[in-house]
C-alpha cells in the first residue's frame, strides 16, 4: 500500500525518536541489527516510534544511540501528551543478525527491548525481531498499525540506515491493531 495523498511522511534514523498525535502521518526506517520500538495509547490517540543501536540497560549508559535512553525519551513523550503506561502496546521490529561471525549485536538489542517493554508493563502486540534481513518499517501511530518490508544482502542495509531511501521489498508483512 502506497501513501495516501493526506499523509505525512516521518523518516527517523538511527538515535532519534519522533511522538505524533496526527492520525494522517506514517513515521518510517530502516532496521538491521538496530530495534525500532513502535509504542502508542489507543485511547489518547497518541504513538510514536524510536531506532537504537545498542541495548544499554537503565542507568547504564545514556546517549542517543543506546536502548535504555531512548525507551525512555519515547515513554515521556507520550506521557507528556497524555498517554498512560498501562494503555500503552508496543510493536517491535529488527535485531538482525546481518554479519555472522561477530557478536550478535542484533539479538542483544531484540532481548533488550522485549524485557524492557516486559518491565515496564507495556502491552506486546507483535512484531518481528531477529533472522538476517534487514527491514523497512513503516508505522501508522495513531492507528497502531505497522508494515515491513524485508531488504535482501549483507551490508547493502549500512548504505540504507544512512540515507534512507525505498527499496524493492523481498518480503512484507502488515500488523493491525
Amino acid at each position: 500500500m502506497s501513501l495516501r495523498g493526506d499523509e505525512t511522511r516521518h523518516n527517523i534514523v538511527q538515535g532519534e525518536y519522533v511522538v505524533i498525535e496526527d492520525p494522517k502521518a506514517v513515521v518510517s526506517t530502516i532496521l538491521g541489527s538496530c530495534v525500532a520500538a513502535c509504542i502508542r495509547d489507543p485511547v489518547a490517540g497518541v504513538g510514536g516510534m524510536n531506532h537504537f543501536l545498542l541495548p544499554g540497560e537503565v542507568g547504564e549508559r545514556e546517549g542517543r544511540q543506546y536502548g535504555a535512553y531512548l525507551m525512555e525519551l519515547l515513554i515521556n513523550g507520550l506521557i507528556s501528551r497524555g498517554a498512560r503506561r498501562e494503555r500503552m502496546e508496543a510493536k517491535l521490529f529488527g535485531g538482525a543478525r546481518l554479519i555472522s561471525g561477530f557478536t550478535d549485536i542484533g539479538r542483544q538489542n531484540a532481548d533488550f527491548a522485549m524485557r524492557f517493554v516486559q518491565d515496564e508493563g507495556i502491552s506486546y502486540k507483535g512484531g518481528s525481531m531477529g533472522g538476517d534481513h534487514a527491514r523497512k518499517i513503516e508505522y501508522w501511530p495513531v492507528a497502531g498499525r505497522a508494515r515491513q518490508n524485508l531488504l535482501g544482502g549483507e551490508g547493502a542495509v549500512f548504505h540504507r540506515e544512512r540515507r534512507p531511501t525505498p527499496a524493492a521489498p523481498t518480503g512484507d508483512m502488515e500488523l493491525f491493531s
